[in-house]
């Protein structure tokens, strides 16, 4: 775990606007579909503007699972990447079913998702 944090600090720390540049382009084909970041949220999935430092299922105009409800906390980089990389395993019973499973693919996700504040 100790490792997989340091990796992502260090592509986020590499990357800069790059790495955010290449995360909206992932956004497009693999997100867009089920989220917005316009700040609405639809009924594929919640909004995705302002998760980076939002607490965790927490906005009002969309119904979570239970499992996500339960998990608690705030999305940070950490969290978005574990929940990116294994829904499922993240938040058992929650709704969303794609994982990116490539870490440096995670990354720019993560680094797009601070930047939609």
């Amino acid at each position: 775990m100790k490792t997989m944090l340091l990796t992502l600090a260090a592509a986020l720390l590499a990357g800069g606007p790059a790495l955010a540049a290449d995360g909206k382009a992932l956004y497009a084909v693999r997100c867009a579909s089920c989220h917005s970041v316009t700040g609405k949220s639809g009924p594929g999935g919640p909004s995705l503007r302002g998760v980076s430092g939002r607490a965790v299922a927490s906005l009002s105009d969309y119904a979570y699972s239970a499992g996500l409800k339960a998990k608690g906390g705030t999305w940070t980089a950490a969290s978005l990447d574990a929940y990116l990389a294994a829904p499922s395993r993240f938040a058992p019973g929650g709704k969303m079913f794609v994982s990116v499973p490539a870490a440096a693919d995670r990354a720019a996700l993560v680094a797009y998702l601070a930047t939609l504040k």
